[in-house]
């Protein structure tokens, strides 16, 4: 078979015309008029753990770089490690991912004392699920909220990988399985029992996983409770690969970066 021509592009189409359009914007639900809603904004969050030295109490390590975060306006909470006494866990979020870099790293190598787990690095961006009327609430403001919450004590952290099998699904048979999720959720959640954020980690996670979880609430029961009730879900019984390490904690300090002014 001949190959001549081959590659070649047909008189009058320009380079652009057989490269598939690429949109990253987040694509939310309709708008009053009927217009499709996109923003391409959205929230990072990362979470990093921590052991201290037998020299540095846990309380010191969380306050001194809390103070150093402050500083840098860098959003963040820290977490007492419930499952490992001399261990700290430290969330960030930003809508510039640079800030991991530019501003958190910075505050970690001048505070001393801690050694950072690796197994518990998580890290995940907000994201669209096609339906939402108001993008920057669902994508930044709420889960801003949640996690600055001060009632909100208590926070699960895990990181989960579903199957290729749920991505072969049809997008109406997807849709039922994630709304049996998504109802659970909600009603822990008008019940302030638990409150979820959902963060996606595609190509940003060591171990290759699809999600980030955070469960926060003022206590603890509930969140193992809405863990436990979603194992029985089509999702998590038939889908979900690998789950966790899950982190357990408790806010020891908070720090909040000032308010951008709301896009329209």
């Amino acid at each position: 078979m001949s190959n001549e021509g081959a590659g070649q592009r047909p008189a009058g189409m320009r380079p652009e015309d057989d490269v598939p359009r690429v949109d990253v914007s987040e694509r939310g639900g309709k708008g009053p008029n009927g217009e499709p809603l996109t923003m391409n904004r959205r929230l990072f969050m990362q979470l990093l753990v921590f052991d201290c030295d037998a020299e540095t109490s846990p309380s010191t390590f969380a306050d001194t770089l809390a103070a150093k975060l402050k500083e840098r306006n860098v959003g963040a909470v820290l977490y007492a490690d419930v499952n490992a006494p001399r261990s700290v866990a430290l969330l960030t979020y930003d809508e510039d991912p640079g800030t991991f870099v530019k501003e958190v790293r910075p505050a970690l190598l001048e505070t001393r004392g801690a050694v950072q787990r690796r197994d518990f690095t998580m890290i995940g961006r907000s994201y669209a699920g096609g339906h939402e009327t108001d993008l920057q609430f669902w994508l930044i403001d709420r889960l801003k909220a949640t996690v600055e919450n001060p009632a909100h004590e208590w926070a699960i952290w895990y990181p989960l990988r579903r199957s290729g099998a749920f991505a072969k699904l049809e997008p109406r048979e997807q849709a039922a399985i994630l709304r049996e999720h998504a109802i659970i959720g909600r009603a822990y959640g008008t019940e302030d029992l638990a409150h979820d954020v959902r963060l996606m980690s595609y190509g940003l996670d060591a171990h290759d996983n699809d999600f980030v979880i955070g469960l926060l609430g003022k206590d603890l029961h509930p969140l193992s409770h809405v863990v436990q009730a979603m194992r029985k879900t089509r999702q998590t019984s038939e889908f979900i690969v690998q789950m966790g390490p899950f982190f357990v904690g408790h806010a020891i300090a908070r720090t909040r970066p000032p308010s951008p002014t709301r896009h329209p």
